[in-house]
């Protein structure tokens, strides 16, 4: 319910962004499926870094688990013979979901996205002379492919993205796609929407590497909890999501989705349970399994299959697009609240890192908190605030090292001096008294399925704590 000034508030809000109340039956579902968040005076900020799970969702697998009997899938019988047609079941609704065509795609169920990353990493046949190319605003499961290209003797080169707004201009895109004609595989890779600003790089760039001969490797975990990824009508030769990032539950199931040209290109280094269709010690030989199940290491986690299907019933019963319209226009007003706050010497409350507006981003928005002599207060500090609000908010770099670095304005030199003598170990605490000197990370809120006005009225409140007169 919404009283008082909030109900004023809340009035202007309405006037400008009169879309919001197509999305009111949200409320009727906050009110079911996520009444722990009032019953509690949790303010849950932190979607990008997990959604959060629907009641209905919980129950209705507790029941399926209750009333059936699943067994390892890697035999015929009965129970082993349910799930199998289960997982099969979930395939095809996984790419119902996405619009992709089960004659170009293939489903490979991993534990999460950085699982599906590692499988196109260390599958890759990168040799001498191929690239790996990816934008300086990636998570650091993609960058962690360069140390897979690197040993075989490819090349890792980065696209900048600039400040304040951490894009990548269209010609620099353009220079680097045409570099590197005599390559033999070229691997693009980038997020379709950021998890550390929430800019939405153009899907567009992937016809555009097509056209050039690369190869394009699309995380798009943080991207499919508000957006819809049609792969009818976007063709990337990977995709890597996480299921957790659209409906809460089950974590610990993530998918790649290859087109199957590109799914017979990547090239195991090793095999294991499942993936085989023979194997000898004697003879020193071993049969890959074709398609999905060649790289579905062990025994999937079956029992969780019918709650990702469960999951994605329950998104496309609220409608994705619903979802996007709400998060977008609860962005707006947030971006808008946050740049207009003010100390009371004129100086600006918070700095932006990203879109200031709502076009080409996502409802994730990164920033840091400043008093009123221009000093950064401490992201830690911010957040341990946050909690005596009770407010789930994310701090640091969110394993986005490359947008935070340009974001921060850190330079190489700060940097490299951190990791001398090469390959060392280091804590995190080591780390970041190595750059003491400047901030070393950001707040970041994120905006889903469940998030309303309050959630951002209180937001707000609590930023205004750190307004000084």
């Amino acid at each position: 319910m919404i009283h008082g000034v909030v109900k004023e508030e809340y009035s202007r809000f309405i006037r400008l962004y009169p879309d919001y109340g197509k999305t009111k039956s949200i409320d009727k579902l906050r009110e079911t499926e996520f009444s722990r968040l009032d019953a509690q005076g949790h303010v849950y900020l932190d979607y990008t870094g997990g959604s959060l799970y629907g009641e209905s969702q919980i129950r209705g697998h507790a029941r399926f688990l209750l009333d059936s009997v699943l067994g390892n899938p890697h035999s015929i019988n009965p129970a082993s013979a349910l799930a199998t047609e289960l997982i099969e079941r979930c395939r095809l609704r996984v790419l119902d979901f996405l619009n992709a065509s089960p004659e170009e795609y293939v489903p490979v169920f991993t534990a999460n996205a950085t699982h599906a990353l590692k499988l196109v990493g260390e599958g890759y046949p990168f040799c001498k002379g191929d690239i790996f190319l990816l934008t300086y605003d990636n998570h650091n499961s993609v960058n962690g492919i360069r140390e897979f290209d690197r040993v075989r003797g490819a090349v890792t080169k980065y696209i900048p993205v600039i400040p304040p707004e951490i894009r990548v201009p269209e010609k620099v895109m353009d220079r680097y796609l045409e570099e590197g004609e005599s390559a033999r595989n070229k691997l693009f890779a980038y997020p379709a929407q950021s998890n550390f600003s929430g800019v939405q790089h153009p899907l567009e760039w992937i016809d555009r590497a097509h056209e050039r001969g690369w190869d394009v490797l699309i995380d798009a975990a943080a991207f499919v909890a508000t957006n819809r990824l049609d792969l009818g009508r976007w063709h990337p030769d990977y995709v890597a999501i996480s299921f957790y990032k659209i409906f809460g539950y089950p974590t610990g199931v993530g998918v790649l989705i290859a087109r199957r040209e590109a799914l017979e290109k990547l090239h195991r280094p090793w095999f294991a349970g499942g993936t085989i269709t023979g194997a000898s010690v004697k003879a020193d030989q071993f049969t890959l399994a074709p398609g999905a199940e060649g790289f579905e290491d062990g025994t999937l986690n079956y029992a969780c299959m019918p709650a990702v299907e469960r999951g994605i019933d329950f998104i496309e019963s609220i409608g994705i697009d619903k979802i996007h319209t709400r998060v977008m226009c609860l962005t707006g007003w947030l971006l808008e609240r946050l740049l207009g706050i003010q100390h009371g010497n004129g100086r600006s409350l918070i700095r932006l890192y990203g879109p200031m507006g709502t076009e080409g981003r996502g409802g994730t928005i990164a920033f840091n908190v400043y008093d009123r002599n221009g000093a950064v207060i401490n992201h830690d500090v911010v957040e341990e605030r946050a909690k005596r609000w009770n407010i789930s908010l994310r701090t640091g770099c969110f394993c986005n090292p490359g947008a935070r670095e340009m974001a921060l304005g850190l330079t190489k030199d700060d940097l490299s001096e951190c990791f001398n003598p090469p390959g060392s170990r280091l804590t995190n605490n080591e780390f970041m008294l190595c750059i003491d000197d400047k901030e070393s990370g950001a707040v970041r809120v994120s905006l889903g399925v469940a998030s309303n006005f309050n959630d951002v009225h209180s937001f707000l409140g609590f930023i205004e704590e750190f307004r000084e007169t």
